[in-house]
């Protein structure tokens, strides 16, 4: 006979999965989260040190431009290369790998100050961290079954308006106190702390891909990927299909949360390279005002994903289509930054410009941790990670244009007002059909029916059901 307290344990215990460890994945998160605040304080320090480095070099807006849009040059060609080989490398040494790239790639301009050693270094920096959203974002799946991966993945993305969040204040400071260089050494001797500090906790979890037809799930440490009570890594991953990549990508759902991505990252490239000058040479601020300017768009983006990301994952409980639940928002989000950011030679200036601002620029953060939601929902466990890298490779590559072409349009348009104007309607009317593209074309539970997989997306067979009663 069950004493109270037995019951009250197979009460709690039938809520989480088999395998479920929860502290070691919150610590999994932790790190993860750290990870990608590095990330974005890398990608942000060039364009935070924009005003003084083109004054000490004497560079053109074009030249800048280039520079900027070199951290693209290798960035989706390595995502993409990386996801290929994530099946057969842990996320433990790639993700510790990446960081310590990072380090190395901080050094060249800290020897000599000049275009090729800024270019050499952006370019390394591009390639180690191309991998790094979806790799991440892949080795985080690991440690949580799928439905419980809204929190987890908000807080991973909620690293990017973090890092900024942070990074502005903070490198703006050490580069008026310090001068620029000072921001690229603080950068590189907090990314190998990280990567030692991994290395010691970051093991893959359990519920790691398994490779078709295979007796066990890989890279679980509990030994529950066999059995049939496991969550996410169960027998049903063993009979997955190993769909031709053609198949996965031509799907609507894929190319639809593609498209919000490459919407988003376009209003991100112009944010990480011209949003801090914009805000000195357009609207007259201080370096200290345009730092707290774009933190307060990042502390924006950083409430929007810690809101809609679990409202996400409720809704999927509660039964609501993927479709609703994690694409429109998707959709959604670009299509009204887009318009806001179409907005802006119509605002004037004060306060109607800032709240444009925050709604152009980070009003759509919610699209990356939602496209990698509904395009896990259409793929095998066992692809997933490679088709993370496609996704995120083609979502990026804006960070290879916008920037170059910002400015050139700065440097040849009659004035330097015009030049923005010109780059923020275009850029307006990428993201306004790229968001169309995605309210229209993502649709996961018919897509994954259509590739043969679990109406709920591969990746949630055998996931635990009584949170969703």
């Amino acid at each position: 006979m069950a004493t109270p307290q037995t019951t009250s344990m197979t009460l709690e215990d039938a809520s989480v999965p088999a395998g479920f460890d929860r502290r070691h994945a919150w610590l999994i998160t932790a790190m993860i989260v750290a990870f990608m605040l590095i990330n974005y304080a890398d990608k942000s320090v060039l364009g935070l040190a924009a005003v003084p480095i083109m004054d000490e070099l004497g560079i053109s807006n074009s030249t800048y431009g280039l520079i900027s849009s070199s951290f693209s040059i290798l960035f989706s060609l390595s995502g993409l290369v990386v996801g290929f080989v994530s099946a057969r490398i842990s996320s433990r040494a790639l993700l510790f790998t990446m960081a310590l790239l990072w380090a190395v790639a901080q050094l060249p301009v800290l020897i000599v100050a000049a275009v090729p050693t800024l270019i050499a270094g952006r370019v390394l920096l591009g390639a180690a961290e191309g991998p790094a959203a979806s790799m991440s974002m892949h080795a985080l799946y690991k440690w949580f079954p799928a439905d419980r991966r809204g929190l987890p993945s908000a807080l991973q993305i909620s690293g990017a308006a973090l890092g900024t969040l942070i990074a502005a204040p903070v490198v703006t400071w050490l580069i008026t106190a310090f001068g620029w260089r000072s921001a690229f050494a603080a950068l590189a001797v907090i990314s190998l702390v990280w990567s030692l500090v991994w290395w010691r906790v970051g093991h893959d979890g359990p519920y790691g891909q398994a490779r078709p037809g295979s007796s066990g799930s890989s890279g679980s440490s509990t030994g529950t990927a066999s059995t049939g009570t496991s969550g996410a890594s169960g027998p049903q991953h063993m009979r997955e299909p190993r769909l031709p990549y053609r198949e996965l990508l031509l799907n609507g759902t894929v190319i639809g949360s593609i498209a919000s991505a490459f919407g988003a990252s376009w209003a991100l490239a112009i944010s990480h390279a011209w949003l801090p000058a914009y805000c000195r040479t357009e609207l007259g601020m201080t370096p200290g005002g345009a730092a707290t300017l774009i933190s307060g768009i990042s502390a924006f983006s950083f409430v929007l994903l810690l809101a809609v990301s679990p409202f996400a994952d409720a809704l999927r409980r509660r039964g609501v289509s993927s479709r609703w639940a994690n694409g429109a928002p998707q959709g959604i989000a670009v299509v009204t930054a887009g318009l806001a950011m179409a907005s802006f030679s119509f605002a004037g200036d004060g306060w109607p410009h800032i709240l444009l601002l925050a709604v152009a620029f980070g009003g759509n953060a919610i699209v990356f941790p939602l496209h990698y939601m509904t395009t896990a929902a259409v793929v095998p466990t066992h692809q997933r990670g490679a088709l993370f890298g496609i996704v995120a490779a083609t979502g990026t590559l804006p960070g290879l244009v916008a920037p170059y072409l910002t400015g050139h349009l700065l440097d040849t348009a009659d004035s330097q007002s015009a030049g923005y104007a010109s780059s923020f309607l275009l850029s307006a009317a990428v993201m306004f059909l790229t968001g169309l593209i995605a309210l229209l074309c993502i649709r996961p539970e018919r897509d994954a029916r259509r590739l043969g997989l679990t109406p709920d997306g591969s990746d949630q067979a055998g996931a635990s059901k009584p949170l969703a009663q």
